[in-house]
């Protein structure tokens, strides 16, 4: 918990003792507290708290809110709250202006925690799963699946500050239809290749890239695979293309900054027999039946429009029930809750999928799907619309050639899935305040020239007293400091509402008081005592920008 919502909390407490008192007193009259709000004004002249308290309790208590407010305030014990005065104002609020040196607490509690401030303990060691990416193994990474790696990774990141224990998971379909299209039109590559007259299958993989992959293994084997029977031809070159896409895809992932925990195959679940399983056990429970040939599962039962396909009339499993099968999984092994990132396309999927969970007994809220808008990049005011290396979509690989991993991980943490997202890459590569990851990277090498400049000097900062640190009272320095003591709240409404885009505005709302601050009020002055209070604003503000950027797998620049 913060000390800003440690103090509104003390103070609560003693507003509703407050209440209590008068009533024993007989001094207002109630059945129980109605629910209030305490929180911060909207304009600064009324305080740094504000209740309604006084206005909701009129209706049980039969007196005006500004009389009941007054009680409030006769009975109010302020002992450890920080109040420093308080005043009725309007038609019943009670404004409450608090002792500006709780401000400058913030400052000993950042530099003491260090790299560990914003921690909290919402999640008490919960295990949690958070499933991304999981692309076809089948080309190259794109930009869908670069918004899904920025947000999977940071979404993770910041549940493990709130005290979960996070599992990163990346599913590989290695499997079913797209695996044999895929080897179709690696076979057809291979033949063409070799000078053969091989038409491209419909519904085949067109990238560039598939091309240089074949040209890669004929280099190596030649027609070794020419004079083969077509099947054992084809499952050589799924295989080795499969090794070498996900070797592609392992890369660009861990230049993303992406690393997993799990690699999960499809495969293994057909392997292991826990596809059959998990449809027996669904048919044995009364929620598959047989239609025209192939067995269906019963998926209106959960709000599905239709009922799905599990096993295809020619006796192969469906994508869907490999997914059951998976999802089962994901429970038994251990995970409280499991959280996929999917494409909004997938939206229709969600419910059957819950709904499968629970016939298995499990929760079907415990699985949470957080659904992605698409992604358009704009360039000179227009939209990009072709890679030259896929031939189909622009690649993430692409995209951190052109503006670094730093630029397309907080431009992608910016908004919320639910939001379409138009990627500037001129301003993602503009070095100026227009470009939110480069204004706030400006702040955090600002900030550590600021701290070197003292160095030089002789002072960092490190021994300002509290009779220093009362001197930073200017409202650009209470605007920071109220600011840097948020931040432990910030990561428990993210981590709650999995809205990892929330701690992006934080630290870009962050920079920008400092910058304000920067130009404001001088850091290195003559004054020893009020250069010492401000050393060590700059210290702790620099640690939460760099423990905020470090959430959302953006680095931290000494010197830009």
């Amino acid at each position: 918990m913060s000390l800003y919502e440690s103090i509104k909390n003390r103070v609560k407490l003693q507003l509703e003792e407050a209440a209590q008192t008068a009533k024993a007193l007989g001094e207002l009259s109630f059945s129980e507290l109605p629910s209030y709000v305490l929180e911060e004004p909207r304009e600064r002249q009324h305080g740094d708290l504000a209740t309604n308290l006084a206005m909701v309790l009129a209706k049980q208590a039969k007196r005006s809110p500004r009389d009941i407010a007054a009680t409030l305030i006769k009975h109010l014990d302020t002992t450890g709250t920080w109040i420093d005065s308080s005043e009725i104002a309007g038609a019943g609020f009670i404004n409450f202006r608090l002792n500006p040196l709780w401000l400058t607490d913030v400052i000993n509690e950042v530099i003491k925690a260090g790299d560990d401030y914003g921690q909290v303990d919402i999640g008490k060691g919960q295990k949690i799963q958070v499933e991304f990416v999981s692309a076809n193994p089948t080309g190259l990474l794109h930009m869908g699946n670069a918004r899904g790696a920025a947000l999977g990774d940071t979404l993770a990141s910041l549940l493990s500050m709130a005290g979960y224990e996070v599992s990163r998971e990346f599913y590989i379909n290695d499997t079913g239809n797209q695996i044999h299209n895929f080897a179709l039109s690696l076979e057809s590559r291979y033949l063409q290749q070799l000078g053969q007259d091989s038409p491209f299958p419909e519904g085949g993989y067109h990238g560039e890239d598939l091309i240089e992959t074949v040209k890669g293994l004929v280099a190596k084997v030649g027609d070794k695979y020419l004079a083969i029977e077509p099947e054992l031809r084809r499952e050589f070159l799924v295989r080795y293309a499969l090794e070498e896409k996900m070797q592609n895809i392992r890369e660009t992932l861990h230049d993303f900054g992406v690393e997993y925990d799990v690699w999960f195959n499809e495969q293994s679940l057909h392997d292991s027999g826990a596809v059959k399983s998990t449809l027996e056990e669904l048919e044995k429970k009364g929620y598959i039946y047989e239609k025209e040939g192939a067995l269906w599962l019963k998926s209106t039962l959960f709000g599905d429009e239709k009922d799905e396909v599990v096993i295809r009339s020619n006796g192969t499993p469906t994508y869907f029930a490999a997914d059951i099968a998976y999802h089962r999984n994901k429970f038994e092994r251990g995970f409280t809750r499991v959280i996929n990132i999917w494409g909004a396309d997938h939206h229709g999927h969600v419910a059957r999928l819950k709904g499968a969970m629970s016939a298995f007994g499990y929760d079907g809220d415990n699985l949470q799907v957080i659904l992605m808008q698409l992604v358009r990049l704009i360039q000179n005011g227009e939209v990009v619309k072709m890679s030259k290396r896929s031939g189909q979509y622009i690649t993430l690989r692409e995209l951190m050639d052109e503006v670094g991993k730093d630029a397309a991980r907080f431009f992608f943490n910016l908004r919320d899935p639910d939001s379409t997202v138009d990627f500037d890459l001129d301003l993602a590569k503009a070095q100026s305040s227009d470009n939110p990851v480069y204004y706030v990277q400006y702040a955090h090498a600002r900030l550590c020239s600021i701290l070197r400049q003292a160095e030089e000097l002789g002072d960092i900062g490190s021994n300002a007293t509290e009779e220093d640190l009362k001197r930073l009272d200017s409202s650009e320095e209470r605007d920071l400091l109220k600011k840097m003591a948020d931040l432990p709240s910030e990561v428990i409404i993210a981590a709650r509402l999995m809205e990892p885009h929330r701690l992006a505005r934080y630290v870009l709302d962050l920079a920008g008081l400092f910058h304000t601050f920067y130009n404001s009020q001088r850091v290195l002055v003559d004054d020893v005592g009020l250069r010492k209070a401000r050393l060590s604003l700059v210290r702790a503000v620099k640690q939460i920008i760099s423990n905020v950027l470090g959430i959302l797998g953006v680095s931290a620049p000494e010197k830009m």
